[in-house]
């Protein structure tokens, strides 16, 4: 089984949900004689090939193209056609993101095979078959899926897998693919792009998050938590009713339908815990609920929880976590 991790780096860097990827497929692969290739999509990226190999990679394909230096799908989706076509892949990895939401399906699509989305888990059999583990009714089930047809095409869940210890002396082949003539022409064209600057540690990759809910009241309560992850050097997040709200920007989101995370700590707070939010951070390996309300689902899977006015509560952990730093 050759599984291939398609990997999107923004420079030198491999993300560390690619890092994942390639350890859980590194090990699945280990038990069926397989192989891992790591393909590498972006302009000016080719420096994380040697991440890519430190961390596994049997073998890196390399399209560094400036018809890939913004995000158009198009041209995406055909570099990634001629990566598969050149690698024989059997199984294609996507870290799961607002990007590869589109993606995976369309690549599964035009190669003539199907995709799952979002799997909380994959699963080699001793028969060789490949399955993946879903979250399904909004968190309340989980389901086993298995694609039919070559190559098998998934996204996967951040902290679902496992990075390998990185082996900086690993020598492999890299090989770059060139972008199909055209690409650049063919579908909608990004006209200009915004990046929005955020503080602190990235919400993905944060050891701890302090989430706010609808229970914050208004947008300005937020900055209760931005204290307390600034003294923890975490980041803020929030539920799905504070961004519709307007309070914080969607990238904030946690839930079934914005990011998923799996920090070592999760502080919710004024957050009822709905089952769709769980479903984004139900793999933390730590959860503390403050809420007023003492029948609120959040106290359910939390380990410890307060039973309280956050405005009084925050402040004084806060306070208490700044003394022990200190």
């Amino acid at each position: 089984m050759h599984f291939l991790v398609v990997a999107l780096p923004t420079g030198a860097q491999l993300p560390s949900a690619a890092k994942e990827l390639t350890g859980g497929a590194k090990r699945l692969a280990s038990s069926s004689a397989g192989t891992v290739s790591v393909a590498i999509l972006g302009r000016g990226v080719a420096e994380a090939s040697r991440e890519a190999v430190a961390f596994g990679a049997d073998r890196v394909y390399v399209v560094d193209d400036d018809a890939l230096s913004n995000y158009d799908a198009e041209s995406y989706l055909m570099a990634l056609v001629a990566v598969v076509g050149e690698s024989g892949a059997s199984v294609v990895l996507f870290a799961a993101d607002a990007f590869t939401s589109e993606i995976a399906p369309r690549l599964a699509h035009r190669l003539g095979s199907g995709a799952v989305t979002g799997c909380a888990g994959i699963h080699l059999s001793r028969e060789g078959q490949l399955s993946f583990t879903c979250s399904v009714y909004g968190g309340k089930a989980m389901a086993e899926i298995a694609v039919r047809g070559l190559p098998q095409v998934a996204t996967v869940a951040a902290g679902t897998l496992e990075a390998l210890a990185p082996d900086y002396s690993r020598e492999v082949a890299v090989k770059w693919i060139g972008l199909p003539a055209g690409a650049e022409a063919r579908g909608p064209k990004v006209l200009e792009l915004r990046k929005e600057e955020a503080e602190g540690a990235r919400l993905e990759d944060a050891k701890v998050v302090v989430a706010g809910g609808r229970g914050l009241s208004e947008a300005g309560n937020f900055s209760y938590l931005e204290e307390l992850a600034r003294v923890v050097g975490g980041a803020v997040a929030a539920s799905r009713p504070a961004v519709d709200a307007g309070w914080v920007p969607p990238r904030m989101q946690v839930g079934q339908t914005g990011k998923t995370v799996s920090p070592d700590l999760y502080i919710a707070v004024a957050i009822s815990g709905a089952s769709q939010h769980l479903a984004g951070m139900n793999r933390s390996k730590h959860i503390v609920v403050i809420n007023k309300d003492p029948d609120a689902p959040f106290f359910k899977v939390a380990e410890l929880g307060a039973v309280a006015d956050y405005k009084k509560v925050v402040p004084l952990l806060t306070e208490k976590l700044k003394t022990l730093r200190s």
